[in-house]
């Protein structure tokens, strides 16, 4: 049963950053051992170089396999250059045992808003037909693909949500896990489970929230997700169970 933590906009080198909680996370994470951190972008403020190689410097700490995609914060300033030299490809797979991980960049350079654009699809289709017969079907990206209830105007969602939300649930994607709003939350849709994670090393958080990351269970028939957050808020805890035959969307 692989274990995932799912963490997002960390702002390396913001006012908002908040070291003793990044601290805080790495030793959780070393500690318990996870089989994969997912890392769903906005890992610096401004994409700066000084601040990637501050990024880099933290999460090379960690202690276990790491995916990372960008986030918009990280495409400013040409910043995508420093991701790609420092953590490779923006887009990519990856397999666990029973979980299979397809990453992609939602970002726009110096642009808040996103979008996986059509010439995206082709690979994206591919990379999840590529998937082990009877394994999980796990999506990343940076942007939202729904509503975050409590994020504010909704002016930074996915600009080809809709097409990507469609690709996605006739290609039988169990899980999505995004980040951007710095507010945690799960949607059910269509048999998937959208997972959007917190900010989990800053204090820009949305009214009465607090820093928070999430940590998943994978198994066949289950997905667990527990929202932790770091104050003295319980943990959140959402049971999943996989639509195990899918209708095929059609136009």
């Amino acid at each position: 049963m692989p274990r995932v933590y799912h963490v997002s906009d960390i702002h390396v080198g913001s006012s908002h950053f908040v070291p003793e909680l990044f601290e805080r996370l790495i030793q959780e994470i070393n500690a318990e051992r996870p089989d994969l951190v997912v890392l769903a972008g906005d890992l610096t403020d401004k994409g700066l170089g000084y601040q990637y190689a501050e990024a880099k410097a933290w999460i090379d700490r960690i202690e276990a396999p790491i995916l990372v995609t960008p986030g918009n914060h990280d495409s400013r300033n040409v910043g995508y250059v420093h991701f790609e030299e420092l953590f490779g490809p923006r887009y990519r797979t990856l397999r666990l045992p029973g979980v299979y991980f397809v990453a992609a960049d939602s970002s726009e350079p110096d642009l808040d808003e996103g979008r996986i654009g059509r010439t995206i699809y082709p690979w994206l289709e591919e990379a999840l037909a590529h998937a082990d017969e009877g394994a999980l079907k796990v999506f990343v990206t940076h942007h939202h693909l729904l509503p975050v209830p409590g994020a504010g105007r909704e002016r930074n969602i996915l600009q080809d949500a809709g097409d990507l939300l469609k690709l996605l649930v006739n290609h039988g994607v169990d899980l999505v896990l995004t980040g951007h709003k710095h507010v945690p939350w799960v949607w059910r849709f269509e048999g998937m489970l959208i997972v959007n994670a917190g900010t989990a090393t800053t204090n820009r958080v949305r009214g009465k929230g607090l820093p928070s990351y999430a940590v998943l269970e994978l198994e066949p028939a289950r997905i667990t997700v527990r929202q932790r957050y770091y104050g003295e808020r319980p943990e959140d805890v959402f049971v999943h169970v996989p639509r195990l035959a899918r209708e095929v969307m059609h136009p």
